[in-house]
């Protein structure tokens, strides 16, 4: 037999040699913890926002701080996206595709918001913004206000999200080496021309993966957001912030209709995932 011949059996000969019953052992075991620790914390999650109701539910997601901590944790996630969309473009390409010195630094760099627990991230910001903090003082003598306010949600938010669409870029530019890119501008085209007709298409999909992913994180964010927000219904809370208010005033209704809406909005950021995966496995591109 042909080493080709042999390499297209090779997987055949592999399920041959595995015990089906091993296989299906596996596969069982897999989907049950996963049904476990997953589907069914997310099924009790939307079954008990709509136990008492379609009416109980809309009018706890439709009151004002509900809704008011929805429009935050958009803006905030919208902030954070766009910011870090930009800023991992630039880490990327640089990173891939350029040497200078402090490269290995920049990227450890970019690692640190995973490294950091969210709590301290948010204390960060605290002791550079609060009144005791660096800056504290020369914010309130100009009546700038950060901490416990929307700005410092923003920057909180952004800050946990830098690592996710600069790490699901590099790579992806590192893999496609710098050919094309210097076939380009040996033919004349500008720096900006390069990027956009050349880089930025080949990546475009790691670009999605990666705005995906930081989305999903910008809006779930508790940790950092719960310590420079002040928790101001109405005002500084986000939606996983008002599920714990509500919560802990025994408003169950309302923290587990709340939580039934960041359930959804992760189901459409799966969803979002899968067709982008698939997309670019179908042009042979691997987000």
């Amino acid at each position: 037999m042909s080493a080709a011949a042999l390499h297209l059996a090779a997987p055949a000969l592999r399920r041959a040699r595995e015990p089906r019953a091993l296989r299906g052992l596996l596969i069982g075991a897999a989907l049950g913890w996963l049904a476990l620790l997953l589907v069914l914390p997310l099924g009790a999650v939307v079954t008990q926002g709509l136990a008492s109701g379609l009416p109980a539910f809309w009018a706890a997601v439709s009151e004002p701080d509900a809704l008011a901590a929805m429009r935050l944790t958009l803006l905030a996630a919208a902030v954070a996206v766009s910011a870090n969309l930009v800023f991992g473009l630039a880490a990327a390409w640089a990173i891939a595709k350029f040497d200078f010195r402090g490269k290995s630094f920049l990227t450890t760099l970019i690692d640190v918001p995973f490294s950091v627990s969210p709590v301290i991230s948010g204390m960060v910001f605290v002791l550079l913004f609060g009144l005791q903090g660096i800056f504290g003082p020369w914010l309130a003598a100009h009546d700038v206000h950060i901490v416990f306010a929307v700005p410092a949600i923003l920057l909180a938010t952004t800050f946990v999200t830098v690592p996710f669409v600069a790490r699901e870029l590099i790579p992806i530019m590192q893999a496609q080496g710098r050919e094309e890119e210097e076939a380009a501008v040996l033919l004349g085209a500008s720096g900006w021309q390069t990027f956009f007709r050349v880089t930025l298409p080949n990546a475009k999909w790691g670009v999605l993966y990666g705005v995906i992913l930081c989305n999903a994180r910008a809006m779930g964010e508790f940790g950092a957001v719960s310590v420079v927000s002040g928790h101001i219904r109405g005002l500084t809370n986000t939606l996983p912030l008002h599920v714990e208010v509500v919560y802990n005033e025994y408003d169950f209704v309302g923290a587990f209709a709340a939580a039934s809406i960041l359930t959804l909005l992760a189901l459409v950021t799966l969803v979002a995932k899968e067709l982008v995966e698939r997309r670019a496995a179908s042009e042979g591109a691997k987000p």
